[in-house]
């Protein structure tokens, strides 16, 4: 993934889990991850993450089939049926 996208698609994907994450484990009462260091992981973890959950599923879902990467492949449509397979 040396391109662009793969690489917002990767920084997206992390921070999106370790988000997820610090999320869950303030629902559960359990230790979160660290806390960001630096303005990338500040960026992504303080203000990509929750305006990305902000983002209704049609936007998210528009955006990601406009950018080039392996989740616009399509997958083959099922085999016709010939009736019973006995």
């Amino acid at each position: 993934m040396a391109s662009f996208f793969g690489w917002l698609r990767s920084n997206s994907e992390h921070y999106l889990l370790v988000a997820a994450h610090a999320k869950l484990a303030r629902t559960l009462g359990s230790p979160p991850p660290r806390a960001p260091k630096g303005l990338r992981e500040i960026f992504w973890l303080r203000i990509f993450a929750p305006v990305y959950a902000l983002l209704p599923w049609s936007l998210r879902s528009r955006i990601m089939r406009a950018m080039p990467g392996s989740h616009r492949q399509t997958w083959a449509p099922p085999p016709r049926s010939r009736g019973p397979a006995v």
